[in-house]
C-alpha cells in the first residue's frame, strides 16, 4: 500500500495497486485523484476536499489553496 499527502488537508491518501498490494492482496481502493484545472494547476486531492470544491464554477488552483 502506497500512501500520498493531499495537497488540500494534507493527510495521508491510499493510492491502490502497485507492488505494495500484490504481496498484501489488498482490495481497497484509491482514495483520491489527480486533478488537472483549467488553470494549469496539477493537484492530488483526497474525494473529501474534492466535494469541499465549488460545484457552481469552475474549481481553480486558488480554491484548492484555500481549503
Amino acid at each position: 500500500m502506497t500512501k500520498e499527502p493531499c495537497d488540500g488537508c494534507g493527510q495521508p491518501v491510499r493510492i491502490g495497486g502497485g507492488i505494495g498490494d500484490f504481496w498484501s492482496f489488498s482490495t481497497e481502493s484509491t482514495q483520491g485523484i489527480t486533478l488537472e484545472l483549467d488553470d494549469g494547476g496539477e493537484f492530488f486531492l483526497c474525494y473529501d476536499c474534492i466535494d469541499r470544491l465549488p460545484e457552481d464554477r469552475v474549481a481553480t488552483s486558488e480554491d484548492v489553496r484555500a481549503l
